[in-house]
């Protein structure tokens, strides 16, 4: 029993596997710091569009009022909104 090659075969898979747990360990801390990270930028990009979404509301509102605006608003791609009442088919 002293040269068996079982022990020698368990010890082996207890190794690999430690080092296996260890670099999956790593693997996931650094993947959730990254993670973690994006969602950040997720929710800055996602405060910004809601922010530019106002304005653009706002400036339609405005362009009721005041029609010289609609050339620039064409020329950005802000179409007027169409009456709430009116068809677009043709």
């Amino acid at each position: 029993m002293k040269n068996s090659p079982l022990i020698t075969i368990l010890l082996a898979v207890l190794a690999i596997s430690a080092v296996w747990s260890v670099v999956s360990f790593t693997l996931c801390v650094r993947y959730t710091h990254k993670l973690q990270a994006l969602e950040g930028q997720v929710e800055a990009i996602n405060y910004r569009r809601t922010a530019v979404q106002m304005l653009v509301n706002d400036t339609r509102e405005y362009s009721k009022a005041h029609p010289a605006i609609n050339p620039i608003l064409k020329s950005i791609g802000v179409e007027e909104a169409a009456p709430a009442g009116a068809i677009t088919n043709k």
